[in-house]
């Protein structure tokens, strides 16, 4: 088993403006957001960490780096995480393109994976880089024996709509009811337990208890 401290990256340019902003590298951090990056490492000050992630978008390893010079831990870049892509949405910012981008996700929520971003990709294959960037982080705290350390936790930080429909699509105790109407700001923190192989469980949303 695992514990995960799932982080969306602190505020970014695009958030600034609006605008949809999925490719790599992506933009630089605001002064906001530089300072909520600073804030986040006090704020897990006290949490003991075995592992640190990010996404290859800069936005998430800018919102690291602090954490990673307080720990001390490396700051490991994880292919598969990413945010979902917006495809010929990217770089607009008005309410057609916003409501076109958010649709597929609509439709992953009711069971229909099929569905595409404009130009972009299919909840299949969100699911399945997702999944496989996970299991890579998981799989690098095995033990020989073959499951995880008892305390073992990490932090990853990553992006809005890749962790809501994630974990919507994931947890075993909320779905896309919850996090559809559960908003997450920039630096909000989501904490899950589990593993690839026997699912996963959200502890807290944004330092409120799950039922």
């Amino acid at each position: 088993m695992i514990r995960i401290i799932l982080i969306r990256h602190a505020e970014s340019t695009a958030n600034e403006s609006g605008t949809l902003s999925t490719t790599q590298p992506g933009p630089e951090l605001t002064t906001r957001g530089r300072e909520q990056a600073e804030a986040l490492a006090d704020a897990l000050r006290d949490v003991p960490l075995d592992g640190l992630y990010a996404s290859t978008l800069r936005r998430t390893q800018l919102t690291a780096e602090p954490l990673a010079r307080q720990t001390g831990l490396s700051l490991t870049v994880i292919e598969g995480i990413h945010e979902i892509e917006a495809g010929d949405l990217e770089d607009r910012s008005d309410h057609e393109a916003m409501s076109a981008y958010a649709l597929p996700m609509q439709v992953w929520a009711q069971g229909d994976f099929t569905a595409t971003v404009p130009g972009g990709f299919s909840g299949d294959h969100f699911f399945e880089r997702f999944d496989r960037g996970i299991a890579e982080i998981w799989q690098s705290h095995q033990t020989s024996s073959g499951d995880r350390p008892d305390g073992d936790t990490v932090a990853i930080v990553d992006h809005d709509a890749a962790i809501r429909v994630w974990v919507a699509g994931r947890a075993d105790n909320l779905g896309p009811e919850f996090t559809s109407t559960h908003g997450l700001a920039n630096t909000g923190i989501v904490v899950l337990t589990g593993s690839p192989t026997a699912g996963w469980h959200v502890e807290t949303w944004q330092g409120e208890p799950v039922a």
